[in-house]
């Protein structure tokens, strides 16, 4: 074989024909496709992850949260650090969204009794709309609307460049953030362990500030928001 071989490149050789490499290789060599965005992994977590924006950096529970300066719905500017050496409960905001719609909508007062019970005891509730111009529920008519309609009492604040929302990581409305009186995220997740159209019975952002109010440590820090997707624009 190895004679032969050589004597079919040699004629080869002669009648001037050039080959690509691969048909010069040997039977026992095996192709190696290169590298590319679709290999299997790739491919998995594109699947995994299709429904979720891309965000940077998630901000992480036991971690600094991340300081932030928007404008709310009345023009008014609000800076993080405003609310310094007190809880803040952020709450990712789409009026457009249904699975936030359910908890203002229909006999239920989610967000606006958390406010009225927790804003007593010292607790700052913000919501922010990260959604981008021409996105459901974003733009400053929609959120003036939902705040009137929904009788909603703390800020909304307009993130429509998405930076905040990027910053904090933030993927689903309604996904909540809670951030402790030294400024550390305390709690991220999801706001109650019910995601199709009922409330829950378990809301994780009051169990968690009852716990913070009595000086103890969160036992659930971290839930798996639901949702809709957060509308950045990019």
């Amino acid at each position: 074989m190895k004679t032969s071989k050589m004597s079919l490149v040699a004629l080869i050789a002669a009648a001037g024909i050039i080959l690509p490499a691969v048909a010069m290789s040997s039977p026992d060599q095996k192709e190696t496709a290169p590298a590319t965005s679709t290999d299997k992994k790739d491919h998995k977590d594109h699947k995994d992850h299709k429904d979720s924006p891309k965000t940077e950096a998630a901000a992480k529970v036991g971690s600094i949260a991340p300081a932030f300066t928007l404008s709310d719905t009345d023009g008014k500017t609000v800076n993080l650090s405003d609310f310094a050496g007190k809880i803040v409960v952020v709450q990712w905001f789409n009026p457009g969204c249904p699975f936030v719609k359910k908890h203002y909508e229909n006999g239920a007062n989610t967000f606006n009794d958390l406010n009225k019970k927790y804003s007593e005891k010292g607790v700052v509730f913000v919501a922010i709309n990260s959604g981008a111009a021409g996105k459901e529920g974003a733009g400053k008519d929609a959120n003036v609307s939902a705040k009137k309609d929904w009788k909603i009492e703390y800020p909304i604040l307009l993130d429509d460049t998405g930076k905040v929302g990027k910053m904090y990581g933030a993927t689903r409305t309604p996904e909540m953030f809670i951030i402790n009186t030294d400024g550390t995220l305390a709690y991220r997740g999801a706001i109650d362990d019910e995601p199709g159209k009922n409330v829950g019975k378990t809301n994780y952002v009051a169990k968690a500030l009852d716990e913070i109010l009595a000086g103890q440590k969160v036992t659930t820090a971290q839930t798996k928001p639901y949702g809709c997707t957060v509308k950045y624009g990019s």
